[in-house]
């Protein structure tokens, strides 16, 4: 975009190396003002003064527990009070990125485990989106991306097993679904499947557990964050405006290996 007219709100992305903080860059590199919403709300807003300084674009952080209603209300009502103010633009795409792994075995995995990671994952998704949905029907015009993950089509991995990959996939059937519900509203609803990525939680993986991770890729190589956030910010675009209840697979075809 040329000029600054739409606001990107994105949960997730304070970490040097994550795709969230690169997608959040990339968003400000291509013109949109930049929300950042993140369990630190020190890095939220140390993140969103970063952005704002190189990019020369409106930036704004808050702390939010995507997994906890009242948290997330409060992080929506401080997002519309920048806008109302006229600090941000209206809001035109929500990229639901927080999430957690889960490298237990099934067996033992227990039920607090279980329920921690699909509160972060698949809860979360549901209470940004449900927050931040109701004023983009209002504009007549929004984008969706929601973070799933090659475990839900695959069915785990080395780093996230049966809680993760449940979560993961629980995210693509409320994607389509609610793509299929809202469709008529201007607003579109689509998933991001990343297979193996360069990020801060491969820090500490073994030689054993990186080449098991190669091995399946038949590109052989991991992918960059930015490789990622390209897919965020086309699905934000307006070329992307016929796109909706889709899969966007970026795994190196490991999804078919």
């Amino acid at each position: 975009m040329s000029t600054i007219q739409r606001t990107a709100v994105l949960t997730g992305a304070t970490s040097e190396r994550g795709i969230g903080l690169t997608t959040a860059r990339r968003y400000a590199r291509e013109g949109w003002a930049v929300v950042i919403l993140d369990l630190d709300g020190e890095k939220s807003a140390k993140a969103a003064q970063d952005i704002a300084n190189e990019f020369n674009v409106p930036a704004f952080g808050h702390q939010v527990d995507v997994a906890d209603e009242a948290s997330v209300a409060a992080a929506a009502d401080a997002v519309a009070a920048e806008v109302a103010a006229g600090r941000l633009p209206v809001v035109g795409a929500l990229a639901n990125i927080a999430g957690i792994t889960s490298p237990v075995p099934f067996l033992e995995t227990d039920l607090a485990l279980w329920n921690k990671v699909m509160a972060v994952n698949a809860t979360g998704t549901y209470l940004v989106t449900k927050a931040f949905l109701p004023a983009m029907i209002e504009a007549g015009w929004g984008r969706i991306v929601n973070m799933s993950s090659v475990s839900a089509q695959r069915g785990g991995g080395v780093f996230g097993k049966v809680p993760y990959s449940a979560a993961k996939a629980a995210i693509l059937g409320f994607t389509k679904a609610l793509a299929r519900e809202i469709a008529p509203t201007g607003v579109t609803v689509n998933a991001i499947t990343p297979g193996a990525v360069d990020t801060n939680i491969r820090v500490g993986s073994t030689d054993a557990q990186e080449a098991a991770i190669n091995a399946g890729i038949p590109i052989g190589r991991n992918a960059t964050t930015e490789e990622v956030a390209a897919l965020f910010t086309f699905l934000s675009s307006e070329d992307a405006a016929y796109l909706t209840g889709t899969t966007m697979d970026i795994n190196g075809g490991s999804h078919i290996h």
